[in-house]
């Protein structure tokens, strides 16, 4: 009874504690419902998963530092052995015995010399950590691009939302004034079909834009990592677009050249190739090491001491030893070449992503000239084709309106303002890229 008691106690408090456990959990992965992009951007460099495995690369290879510079060091190791044996101690076989003997020791060895491999190795270590350091920037900045883009499209679908409601909501007022005229026998029943058509393409047009709202929330929770975000919804700003002038393209392209971290690590990656050179060639040199080692050992027999054996085989050893490679199998110069053709292929990565970079910047450059052109004639369109769209539903209000030519309209000013939506956006998100581009943080 007592036995059950205390395993009921057990299970209740695991059970407590799982409960608090789960609480806490959920505390501490608690999100806002509203986000901005500043928000998005950094809650996404913290636990954005490729960021985070990334980030324990740098750890490992610091791990491989820490290793490298430890290789200069002597080692120390302990060794001990126990055995026993079994004999018949008479010839006849009437009497047995167990005899146990054991070794103890401690060995060290140190690396003295090694054609410089140790040294090197620590340099190319370090510079390691360093690449892995630009990789998390690279990722950081291609997860940015990636996050901007997302959240431009939700705000472009609550724009297309916004304008379907109030086309949704023109088309059923009109619908009425159709049916009361239809009701008057002012109109035919013709009419009356095509408003009620309009009605219904209004009205699934502002469901695909609720659904392609839905699915830019999903894409962006993914870059997130956000899994259980139902009210996840983002914060339109005031205004997206700048009057700023656009710098020069020299001035970019110069900028991005010295400081992108995918060019420091393509830099980085040729002089670890260097120093990978090095190390193979120190194959062809000779390596000094020490060694020194103390034992002792025992025999568990009646007619000697044990202890004073411990103290009469005490031994202890020191010694240099020298190896001279003199015929390793080509293995030395195929090291050597190999890390030749290993410079050689990183310094073509070095050369293209210099070029990549160049060429991404200028049609950056282009697309924001682009944009901001195709920014000002969507605007231009739009004004146009909204005092015709008002000059048309007027002249439909008081009956002097042709149906057809008042659809015609219609899509015309519709087609316009989804294009000055786009246009607009559009012109944001290349500003911002290639402003991005000169280490200015995107923001709207």
């Amino acid at each position: 009874m007592l036995n059950l008691t205390i395993k009921s106690l057990l299970l209740l408090f695991l059970s407590f504690s799982c409960i608090r456990g789960f609480s806490q959990d959920t505390t501490g992965k608690s999100v806002p419902p509203i986000w901005d992009l500043e928000t998005c951007l950094q809650y996404a460099k913290s636990n954005n998963i490729t960021l985070k495995n990334l980030r324990l690369d740098t750890k490992s290879a610091e791990q491989d530092k820490l290793l490298a510079k430890s290789a200069v060091l002597p080692d120390l190791y302990g060794s001990g052995s126990l055995s026993y044996n079994h004999y018949n101690r008479n010839t006849n076989g009437s009497t047995s015995a167990i005899n146990s003997s054991g070794s103890y020791g401690l060995s060290s060895a140190w690396t003295l010399y090694q054609g410089g491999y140790l040294k090197t190795d620590i340099k190319q270590k370090d510079l390691s950590v360093q690449s892995a350091n630009y990789n998390v920037l690279v990722s950081e900045n291609d997860i940015t691009l990636q996050i901007t883009q997302a959240y431009l499209n939700i705000l472009v679908d609550k724009e297309s939302i916004i304008y379907n409601k109030d086309l949704v909501k023109t088309s059923t007022a009109q619908l009425a004034q159709a049916q009361r005229r239809f009701d008057a026998g002012t109109v035919a029943k013709k009419v009356v079909i095509q408003f009620d058509a309009q009605l219904a393409t209004d009205r699934y047009n502002l469901t695909a834009a609720e659904n392609a709202e839905r699915q830019d929330k999903i894409t962006l929770r993914q870059l997130l990592q956000l899994g259980d975000a139902r009210d996840f919804d983002v914060l339109k700003p005031d205004t997206v677009l700048s009057d700023a002038p656009i710098p020069s393209l020299m001035t970019v392209q110069k900028y991005a050249l010295e400081n992108r971290p995918e060019v420091k690590g393509a830099e980085l990656a040729v002089r670890i190739a260097d120093l990978d050179l090095t190390k193979a060639k120190s194959g062809y040199l000779p390596t000094l090491s020490l060694g020194a080692g103390i034992g002792t050992s025992f025999a568990n027999d009646p007619t000697y001491n044990t202890f004073r054996q411990f103290d009469n085989n005490f031994y202890q050893q020191a010694g240099l030893t020298l190896t001279v490679p003199i015929f390793t199998k080509r293995q030395n110069k195929t090291n050597v070449a190999k890390a030749r053709i290993a410079i050689d292929q990183s310094r073509n990565t070095l050369e293209n992503t210099k070029t990549t970079l160049a060429l991404t910047t200028e049609k950056a450059y282009i697309t924001v000239q682009n944009s901001k052109t195709q920014f000002t004639s969507a605007t231009e369109q739009l004004k146009y084709n909204q005092e015709l769209y008002r000059i048309s539903n007027e002249e439909l209000r008081i009956g002097t309106a042709n149906v057809y030519d008042f659809y015609q309209q219609r899509n015309l000013y519709v087609q316009a303002l989804q294009s000055f939506i786009q246009a607009k956006y559009n012109a944001a998100l290349a500003a911002r890229i290639y402003e991005f581009y000169l280490g200015v943080p995107i923001k709207l």
